[in-house]
């Protein structure tokens, strides 16, 4: 992709966003645009969210770290995108439907950086060094691109697909459990509708953090202290209705709930 055809791309994503309407996948026009394309476009798309908005960015998170989704997009890894204050809501929040397009739900690990981490060449033993505590947190995912008819680098562009998440009650030292074998539990409207393990999220969470570290390194960017990353879901999404109320429960880190309406 040439630089006006990115700018093109970033500025109808991001108006697809402001308008809540989706628009056609990327790649229908540009079959042969790379993942470092998109990752270009996803950068113009949130340097424009930002300046439009007044948000600014608090954390990043990790998509496509489960096999299903692998072998869904074809692909065999993850990508990022990135979180701001905008997309955070309070544990228990009711979140608006007419703010999104086509949501859905996931429970996930999220991690609170106590220092900066600056790849490449990190280890999950440097990722653990720096964090300060891991948090039970919902995911809602969104896509800007009709019906969910997305290949990677649609995903990407369109910043990993984040839409909103939620941080839930419970900050535990990484270092007094065993992630990869964290249970969590998924319900809706008070029925249980999944379940899932740490090990969901690239075999282990600390996996998938140490990705985006390096990958993020490889491009001059740094994670800074303060931030938080989502790791990766552990169970399926969850399509989010209208008077539905969600609650996780990660064994021994604590519950995330959240309405919608």
């Amino acid at each position: 992709m040439n630089t006006h055809e990115i700018g093109t791309s970033a500025k109808a994503l991001y108006q697809a966003l402001a308008t809540r309407k989706p628009i056609a996948p990327l790649t229908d026009s540009d079959p042969e645009m790379s993942i470092s394309d998109a990752y270009e476009v996803q950068r113009l798309m949130m340097e424009l969210r930002l300046r439009e908005t007044g948000e600014h960015i608090v954390g990043k998170k990790i998509g496509i770290t489960s096999q299903a989704v692998m072998d869904m997009l074809n692909v065999r890894q993850p990508d990022f995108g990135q979180l701001t204050s905008g997309m955070r809501f309070a544990n228990g929040a009711t979140i608006p439907l007419d703010g999104l397009i086509a949501p859905k739900a996931e429970g996930e690990i999220a991690f609170l950086l106590g220092r900066d981490l600056s790849g490449p060449g990190l280890t999950s033993q440097d990722i653990l060094d720096a964090t300060e505590c891991v948090m039970p947190c919902f995911e809602i995912v969104d896509s800007r691109v009709r019906d969910w008819k997305i290949r990677i680098q649609d995903t990407v562009a369109d910043n990993a697909s984040s839409g909103a998440f939620v941080i839930g009650e419970g900050r535990v030292d990484p270092r007094s459990l065993d992630l990869a074998a964290v249970s969590m539990t998924f319900e809706r409207n008070g029925e249980e509708i999944g379940r899932g393990l740490g090990s969901a999220a690239l075999g282990h969470p600390l996996n998938a953090v140490t990705w985006l570290a390096n990958q993020l390194g490889e491009l001059g960017v740094s994670l800074r202290a303060g931030e938080i990353v989502l790791s990766g879901a552990l169970s399926a999404m969850v399509v989010a209705r209208a008077g539905d109320r969600m609650r996780i429960e990660l064994q021994g880190i604590g519950s995330a709930e959240v309405a919608f309406a």
